[in-house]
């Protein structure tokens, strides 16, 4: 069975990454987002490993794509203890159109925050 305040706190922290990150760009909130040993899989590209190199990632992301909106829509999520998983599909809007994607996201909760 879900973990109700799991899954609320996890879909707080989607909204947090497409309103403050991508929304406003403050990439300093992506500290409220990935734990400090996280791991980002790109498609197509070399694993980014740490928080400082992530938030590095969605800068060049931001700038090289002219990332002006995110929608994540997850379809699927569990979580148990202090583990769960997300598994959804979403839009990003660029300068040059919307960009349908598929993404799955291994939550941790840490210091009592789910990232």
């Amino acid at each position: 069975m879900a973990d109700q305040a799991a899954l609320r706190a996890m879909r707080e922290v989607n909204r947090l990454f497409e309103e403050e990150v991508v929304g406003k760009g403050d990439f300093a909130a992506l500290d409220r987002i990935y734990t400090p040993d996280a791991r980002l899989l790109p498609p197509d590209g070399a694993m980014v490993e740490g928080i400082e190199n992530i938030r590095a990632f969605w800068r060049q992301v931001e700038q090289d794509l002219g990332v002006t909106s995110v929608r994540l829509e997850p379809f699927e999520a569990e979580a148990a203890g202090d583990t769960a998983y997300e598994v959804g599909r979403g839009e990003v809007g660029t300068a040059s159109g919307a960009v349908r994607i598929q993404y799955m996201v291994v939550w941790k909760r840490q210091d009592g925050a789910w990232r």
